[in-house]
Parts: C-alpha cells; structure tokens; sequence
C-alpha cells in the first residue's frame, strides 16, 4: 500500500481570551484562522503488531516517543473504533514545537480526519468532539482546518469567504511551556465571542482584541516583550500579537509586500530567529 499525504497547517491565534476555569481546565474563547505553512504527514496501512511512527525535519527533535499522534491511536484502540488496524505514520515537521501554532495538536487532528475520510474508522459528530478533546483542547481546531471562532461553551463556529491577510510570524530560540503560561493568568475575562460574526475577521474588530496568555508571557520572557516592541516599530503593521502560549509572536499585515518587507528587516536584525511571511488560506 502506498502512503497519503497529508497537510497539518499551523494554526493561529487572533484573538484569545481566558473566560473561566473547570477543574484544572481553563475555558477559553478565541478568534482563529490557519497560514499556508504546514507539516507534511505520510501514512499507510501496514501488517504489524504495532503502529510506527516517525518524526524527522527541522523540528523534529525534543518530539517525546508519546506524543498527539500517539495519544490518538491510542485513544481509538482502547475505544476498539481501529479495530486492530495499524499504521506507519511518517511526520515531516516545518512547523516550529512550543510556539503557540498548534502543530502537534493540528498533526492529531489531521490525522483523525483523513482516518474518516477514507472509512478506516466510522465515528459519530459527539464522538469526533471527545476524542478530540481527550488527546488536547485545540485538537478539535483542526478538524476543518479553516477561519473559525471558539466561543466559551467550546463551541466551534466556521466562516466561508474571510479576506486573506499576511501574518509575519516570529519565533526566537526558545518555547513556552504551555502549562507554565496558563498557571499564571489570574484574572478571567468578560465572554464576548459567543455571537460569533463574520466581522470579527475584521482589522478594525480584531485590533481592539488581546490575547489574555500574553501578559503572562511577556513577564516571564523578557525577550519576547522587546521582539514585539521591534515589530510594532520598525514595519507599521497593523497590530501584534502572540498566538496560544507562544513563543511565537504575529505581525498581521494587509499586504504581501509589506509582510515580505518586515521579514527582511526582521532577518537582518535578528538572524537567530526563525520567521517566516506567511497569508491565511
């Protein structure tokens, strides 16, 4: 059998507020869409006794053995959904770990969806937003891989026909743990996403938007807290953020010149650091 391809695309956070907390859980709402900058998965069916799985690329190292893909298989052979089906699953990684875009997550997400698509398994709407849930929180995110806004009942809510704009995305040469950066938000914020429209897309709607992680982010790496006053300085964009728990911090632009302009600047004062001029898709 020969392999599928697969495109996992990087996710990113617009907007994103901390809206409450369950347990050990927060409960989030956010504003996201997904850049044309995306892992390349290869998978087939194979005879064996286990599922093999494989990483390699430019950010495939510190990937631990249980991983997203991992959890997932796993997840559908304790529910018997497999059905004592395996699979060599080979993981070309171009997305950057730790930097708030979501690749592993995106990567489970891709994955469980191809399995449907093809027949390998048959599950149920409720059963796709458990399983999802069970192997991470924004695992569901990448079920239809497109401009969406989560609102605080974790209710997904997708748009058609959104403007593309041009992210310039940055990530210096450290990750954020995730879980550090959600231990320290203290304060929640007022639920305003819950009559999700298409004008929330919006530059306008989105400049006076905040990600609620950021703070958090900003006070316990310092460094981020300079990269951003460079980007908002140096090339006019429409405004900065950081995407999910960061490291990674966003420049959105209206135009592919722009973008392309700040990654040069960019480039030249910080040659360490990976980015890249990206365009939603």
């Amino acid at each position: 059998m020969s392999y599928s391809k697969i495109k996992s695309y990087a996710k990113l956070n617009l907007a994103l507020n901390i809206v409450g907390k369950t347990n050990s859980l927060h409960r989030i709402e956010s504003i996201i869409s997904f850049i044309n900058l995306y892992d390349l998965i290869k998978i087939k069916k194979i005879k064996s006794k286990k599922h093999v799985i494989r990483f390699y690329g430019k950010f495939s190292k510190n990937i631990k053995k249980k991983n997203t893909i991992s959890k997932l298989l796993e997840i559908l052979e304790k529910k018997k959904i497999l059905k004592n089906q395996k699979f060599q699953i080979i993981v070309n990684k171009y997305i950057p770990n730790k930097a708030g875009l979501g690749g592993g997550s995106m990567n489970a997400a891709s994955i469980l969806k191809f399995l449907m698509k093809k027949k390998f398994i048959k599950i149920k709407k409720k059963e796709i937003e458990n399983i999802s849930n069970l192997v991470g929180s924004d695992v569901i995110l990448g079920i239809n891989q497109k401009n969406a806004i989560l609102n605080s009942k974790n209710k997904v809510v997708y748009f058609n026909n959104i403007k593309k704009f041009y992210p310039l995305v940055v990530k210096p040469n450290f990750g954020c743990s995730t879980k550090d950066i959600y231990a320290g938000v203290k304060k929640f914020h007022k639920v305003i996403l819950n009559q999700a429209n298409k004008k929330m897309f919006s530059f306008d709607f989105l400049k006076t938007m905040k990600n609620d992680l950021e703070d958090v982010a900003l006070f316990k790496y310092p460094k981020l807290k300079i990269i951003k006053s460079y980007l908002e300085n140096s090339s006019d964009p429409a405004f900065v953020r950081m995407t999910g728990s960061g490291s990674a911090l966003v420049a959105y632009f209206q135009t592919k010149k722009r973008c392309e302009l700040a990654k040069k600047r960019f480039n030249r004062n910080y040659k360490n650091y990976w980015c890249i001029a990206s365009k939603t898709i």
